[in-house]
């Protein structure tokens, strides 16, 4: 029956499970083991655990079940495993794998923290990243080769907002039997076609718009049984990235309003970028669902929304951005996105600084640049706001 519900109402019921009490609210399984009621039981779950069957709190719990069953029918993959962070999310999914020797070609245009991983953490370990532009085809084809095991990339980079070309990066990509991870977090799973485009993988950071208050920290790798299942979660158990049973608890009441959310916060971030677009304080606007951002026809092909994140680039620099940012009053100076609250952050100083001045330029983020997390707020204040505190700078 699942299958057959709309989006929203999987949003709400996907997943469910209750006790004997019969809860209308999803129950918190606070308990990290589970009792056997014999010796006998405990040796056969240990062999094999069936869907209803748990062990211990970092192989699975009742309410992590219930959050990995619900975004999975919700993403339109057959399995998922939530995790602990959006990076364990990241981080697990590529390391579960990949061996030493393998070969990786990865979009350049990422958050900071996932180029470390595979500059860093997967490099030390002897895997080759080759890293290119990911908007271009033409580079792909040239990076992939025979012995290719991984590509990876961000459906919509962070912070310039790059769209890649899920369908056309994955029929490279399998043709030579790699495996297509994408970071979905700028599509949300709202706006999400990434399984129909030929996804492998698909990863959120669940502190995004799933939690959507800023709440708590959660990951989440969706694909097949298979892969979750004998591939995924044999690493993931064993390394103990898994997420908390409170946490998956928040996760899925933040699921349960995540369409109405999106869909409003997308409204008012194309409402802002057109309202922004041609100030003369900016040098760029970037957002994929005006006619102006170079991907915007593919943006609307793929998701059929902007999202909910508008970039701005201030050309007088650093120094005009601070101002900018200190002059906001609804705008909340921070580094996630995906919140009820708007968030505005500066890529450069805070979540791309590790980053060279060179590696910066090369990526597009600028001293001025300007990272808009678009909020559910009147969206009249949000532009009212915004005009403000550009004038100040």
């Amino acid at each position: 029956m699942t299958d057959n519900w709309k989006r929203r109402t999987k949003l709400v019921h996907a997943g469910t499970r209750r006790s004997g009490w019969g809860e209308m609210a999803e129950a918190i399984f606070l308990t990290q083991g589970f009792a056997y009621d014999s010796a006998e039981q405990a040796e056969a779950r240990f062999i094999k655990t069936e869907d209803d069957e748990f062990i211990y709190a970092r192989y699975g719990n009742p309410t992590v079940r219930m959050f990995e069953d619900r975004i999975a029918a919700v993403e339109g993959t057959e399995a998922a495993f939530a995790t602990a962070s959006g990076m364990a999310a990241v981080s697990g999914a590529l390391t579960s794998l990949l061996r030493a020797g393998d070969h990786v070609v990865s979009a350049k245009a990422l958050f900071g923290s996932c180029t470390y991983v595979l500059e860093e953490v997967l490099g030390r370990y002897g895997v080759e990243v080759t890293f290119i532009d990911g908007t271009d085809l033409d580079a792909w084809r040239a990076a992939v080769r025979p012995d290719t095991k991984v590509v990876f990339l961000e459906s919509v980079s962070n912070p310039t907002l790059e769209v890649v070309d899920i369908k056309g990066v994955a029929e490279i990509a399998h043709a030579v039997g790699a495996t297509v991870v994408v970071d979905n977090v700028f599509a949300t799973p709202i706006f999400s076609r990434a399984v129909e485009l030929g996804a492998d993988l698909i990863v959120y950071s669940t502190t995004k718009h799933i939690d959507g208050q800023g709440r708590a920290l959660g990951g989440v790798i969706c694909g097949t049984e298979e892969m979750i299942r004998k591939t995924v979660e044999t690493y993931m158990k064993h390394t103990g990235g898994s997420m908390s049973p409170f946490n998956a608890w928040l996760m899925l009441n933040g699921m349960q309003t995540l369409d109405l959310r999106c869909r409003a916060m997308a409204d008012s971030a194309l409402a802002v970028a057109k309202a922004l677009e041609g100030h003369d304080k900016l040098s760029r606007v970037i957002f994929p669902g005006l006619e102006s951002h170079p991907q915007h026809k593919l943006a609307m092909e793929q998701t059929g929304s902007g999202g909910t994140v508008v970039t701005i680039d201030i050309a007088a620099g650093k120094e005009a951005a601070f101002r900018f940012l200190n002059a906001l009053e609804v705008f909340v100076i921070s580094n996630n996105l995906g919140d009820a609250k708007s968030i505005a952050t500066h890529p450069a100083t805070t979540t791309h600084q590790r980053l060279t001045d060179e590696k910066k330029a090369e990526l597009g983020i600028t001293p001025g640049l300007v990272r808009l997390s678009i909020g559910l707020e009147d969206e009249s204040d949000l532009i009212a706001d915004l005009l403000h505190a550009l004038s100040v700078a």
